[in-house]
């Protein structure tokens, strides 16, 4: 991991209200963090440049497209050759029913969240899927009963 380089004042106010609204203009964002429309732009491409600000996006509310259930899925591997490892983090790669996936210490070796229409749908996934793939030795799951909090916004 590289080191982060140092950011001023304003490169933490434009990091703060682009995480709020990635599609503010840049004559807004300029007035709301006290620079010009030019310098804004400047940092933008800097920080872009720095790997500190990816692409922007727009959420979508997962309830309202069919994908209300959200599972924590705790999984277990086989063994921890590369070739194991590799093939598991290409599945969840391709799997659009798994939005994070995360490589763990401690009792389990990967947490997923994964988004589903249903309890069947779920079923269905992990029994036919996630459970089959020839990596998987054991999986975990546990439903969210409510979300309490959800942001994407990174501490600056």
């Amino acid at each position: 991991m590289t080191a982060a380089r140092p950011l001023d004042a304003i490169d933490r106010k434009l990091l703060h209200e682009l995480q709020r609204d990635a599609s503010i203009s840049h004559a807004d964002l300029a007035d709301r963090v006290g620079a010009s429309t030019a310098s804004c732009w400047r940092r933008m491409r800097a920080l872009e440049a720095d790997g500190i600000l990816a692409r922007p996006v727009r959420l979508v509310n997962a309830a309202r497209v069919g994908r209300g259930v959200n599972v924590i899925c705790h999984i277990k591997i086989k063994n921890h050759l590369a070739e194991t490892t590799e093939a598991f983090e290409g599945f969840v790669a391709a799997r659009d029913e798994i939005i994070e996936c995360y490589s763990m210490s401690g009792d389990w070796d990967y947490l997923l969240r994964i988004l589903v229409a249903d309890v069947e749908d779920y079923t269905r996934f992990l029994m036919r899927t996630v459970l089959r793939h020839p990596s998987v030795a054991t999986g975990s799951s546990h439903f969210a009963l409510a979300q309490v909090k959800y942001t994407t916004a990174v501490p600056i």
